[in-house]
């Protein structure tokens, strides 16, 4: 009879609850079940056959975390022992605040938990020698299992142990203290607004797309609904009912071209954006599909039709005309030759004189005038340890200019050299100026600075011994070159 009136009054009654969530933090309830006794008079844990009393009360407990909360409980009934011979029995009410941890967070279904915290008991009726009225439970302790049957609704069993810091309640005093077990089970219920930042029905705790556009369809995690589950979600999606991809907004692309498939004219061959997905194989603007001389030079002008136009009507089109805007013969690439050296204009450094191809279009440079060159390159002198031209240099000078002039194509190179006497540096910067001092003459007298190329190579190469006067003035020189 004892077993089935606990199981009664374990499952009629209610208690405290930490399955709370971060939609509702709060959590009430009443509570109930049955306590029993452990001391100096006897033990009567868990024996259904022994003196047992109900109790009944109420709760609060406050979300913290998934895996925390804090529970302030207050408990009002009988407790006491009988074993026929001896015994008491009392009133009492009791309060404890406990902190609890969730061992497999509040959002299961099913949630086992251990709490630990500080209590006290207040005693109505006094059947004993000890005078004061209230104990405390130092501490209090225990575990329990929440069923969450509804966001709102929890059932819970719960086991909580008081142990007191008195050894007098029973009217026995012998060193071990007063302690209780309370057994209980019951419903409690959760309290809060549900936050919904986006409105689309998911609370912001369990919305994992908490930044929905408004009025968008989303799934139960509060994320907008992707139908041919691509990755992108339908509201964004240009082809919602194909999958694709993001860089085509949701939509297939067979050919993989940048080209969306339901844009793409031609779908399954590799193309262009600009041709609508089409290839292009000479690369001239006309797809394939649409050229009727797909095999233009690559990058070459065409008309509508995909061929290669011939702007100055030479017969050579202007994809291979080097002069597509001027008549030409096709041996010159469509180029005119106006002085007919077999030298075309735009490649000849001498126009309007017959040339050849050697010397660019160019005529050859008399023996004679590259001989006075040379000469004259061996006789050009400086004052001592300085880049200035001495007086007799300057009239070989104006020699040189003039036969420049008879040869407009050609480029002179003036290399300067120096002995070994100072150092390498010093020496290095002095052929340089002297070098320097040269073509800024010559530029001066009317010669194009671009034919002009100066150069100084310091000490670095000697054509006699620098170990002799004789040797190291010969080393001391500038040398002339011409090139077409």
């Amino acid at each position: 009879m004892k077993k089935l009136l606990l199981l009664c009054i374990c499952l009629a009654s209610t208690i405290t609850s930490n399955a709370q969530t971060e939609d509702k933090k709060w959590n009430f309830g009443l509570h109930g079940g049955i306590i029993q006794y452990h001391g100096d008079l006897g033990r009567d844990w868990y024996k259904t056959d022994e003196t047992m009393y109900g109790f009944g009360g109420i709760s609060a407990t406050r979300f913290l975390s998934k895996y925390f909360d804090l529970n302030l409980s207050f408990s009002r009934g009988t407790l006491g022992y009988n074993s026929g011979v001896t015994g008491y029995k009392s009133d009492f009410s009791a309060a404890s605040l406990n902190l609890r941890l969730n061992l497999l967070s509040s959002d299961y279904y099913i949630s086992p938990y251990v709490f630990g915290g500080v209590g006290a008991i207040l005693f109505d009726n006094q059947l004993n020698f000890h005078t004061e009225k209230i104990d405390y439970a130092l501490p209090t302790a225990g575990a329990g299992i929440n069923i969450k049957l509804s966001p709102v609704l929890i059932l819970n069993i719960q086991e909580k142990f008081l142990f007191t810091d008195n050894d007098q309640r029973d009217g026995v005093e012998s060193g071990k203290n007063d302690d209780y077990v309370m057994h209980s089970a019951g419903l409690t219920f959760n309290f809060g607004d549900k936050k919904d930042a986006d409105l689309d029905g998911v609370s912001d705790s369990n919305d994992k797309c908490p930044d929905t556009p408004a009025g968008v369809a989303v799934d139960k995690k509060g994320c907008p609904l992707d139908k041919d589950n691509d990755g992108v979600a339908d509201y964004l999606d240009n082809c919602p009912d194909a999958a694709g991809n993001a860089l085509m907004n949701g939509c297939p692309d067979r050919d993989n071209d940048g080209v969306a498939d339901k844009d793409d004219r031609c779908p399954d061959v590799t193309g262009t954006t600009a041709l609508k997905g089409c290839p292009d194989s000479d690369n001239d603007g006309v797809a394939d599909m649409d050229d009727k001389c797909p095999n233009s030079t690559p990058g070459s002008k065409v008309d509508q039709t995909g061929c290669a136009m011939d702007n100055d009507k030479d017969g050579v089109t202007n994809d291979k005309d080097k002069c597509p805007d001027i008549a030409g013969p096709a041996s010159l690439n469509g180029c005119p030759d106006t002085d007919g050296d077999g030298v075309a204009d735009i490649d000849d450094k001498c126009p309007t004189l017959k040339g050849n191809i050697a010397n660019k279009g160019c005529p050859e440079i008399a023996k004679q005038d590259a001989v006075r060159i040379t000469y004259i390159g061996s006789k050009l002198f400086f004052e001592n340890n300085s880049d200035k031209l001495k007086v007799a240099s300057l009239t070989l000078l104006d020699e040189l200019t003039a036969i420049l002039n008879k040869y407009e194509g050609a480029s002179l190179y003036i290399d300067g050299h120096t002995d070994s006497v100072g150092s390498d540096d010093s020496n290095m910067v002095l052929s340089q100026k002297r070098t320097n001092s040269v073509r800024t003459y010559l530029i001066g007298k009317g010669i194009s600075e671009s034919r002009l190329t100066a150069t100084g190579f310091g000490e670095s190469k000697p054509i006699a011994t620098n170990e002799t006067s004789l040797g190291r003035s010969k080393n001391r020189r500038v040398e002339l070159r011409t090139n077409y």
